[in-house]
């Protein structure tokens, strides 16, 4: 698996890969020092599993960099990891695109457990901030990733996840993921319920 890690002090990236270097799975890890260069680094890597960014970038804003990175490759979910924790930060941060907010203050072992749960499709908040009334998850169609409405389209014509996989160039547990995160943001347990929502939401 290989990550982007997106921020534009060094000594916080060089922290992040090493720690993350002892985790299963993970591969390789990217760096990039800001917005426009981790888009760059991001484009040129097909198989990039995730992107872990900062908000306070110079040069292009964090919860722009998120958008811009969501447009350019919409099947890699984003996880801010931040100094902030104020909940306005985070709120603009899941508007954004981001499926995670994890601020620099929480431990290894939670950043491990944000990282597990959005690549499983899951959204993750902290603790901190997940009962603030200020904090809303996205809900509904709007809370799709491009790549996800795609998928719920596919879905909602009676593709299988092998199919979808297919023709969108995607692994299996990848489609796994988006269609688990479009059960959860639809509210719904099967897949005619997603079609039914795709429906109404004027997406077919």
């Amino acid at each position: 698996m290989k990550l982007l890690i997106v921020d534009d002090h060094a000594v916080v990236r060089e922290g992040l890969a090493a720690m993350l270097r002892h985790a299963e799975g993970i591969s390789a890890i990217l760096q990039a020092d800001g917005g426009a260069p981790g888009i760059a680094i991001a484009s040129e890597h097909p198989d990039l599993a995730m992107i872990i960014l900062d908000l306070a970038m110079p040069g292009m804003a964090g919860t722009e960099a998120i958008a811009a990175c969501g447009a350019a490759r919409p099947d890699v979910p984003i996880i801010v990891l931040s100094a902030s924790e104020s909940p306005a930060d985070v709120q603009a941060a899941l508007d954004a695109g981001a499926l995670g907010y994890v601020p620099k203050s929480a431990s290894p072992k939670t950043l491990l457990l944000a990282l597990n749960l959005v690549l499983q499709g899951e959204m993750y908040l902290p603790p901190l901030l997940l009962g603030s009334s200020s904090v809303r998850r996205p809900k509904g169609v709007q809370a799709l990733t491009d790549r996800q409405t795609d998928v719920l389209v596919m879905l909602a014509r009676g593709s299988s996840n092998k199919a979808i996989a297919n023709a969108l160039r995607l692994s299996d547990k990848t489609v796994k993921a988006h269609v688990t995160a479009i059960f959860k943001a639809l509210n719904v347990s099967n897949r005619t319920e997603a079609a039914h929502a795709a429906r109404q939401a004027g997406l077919l």
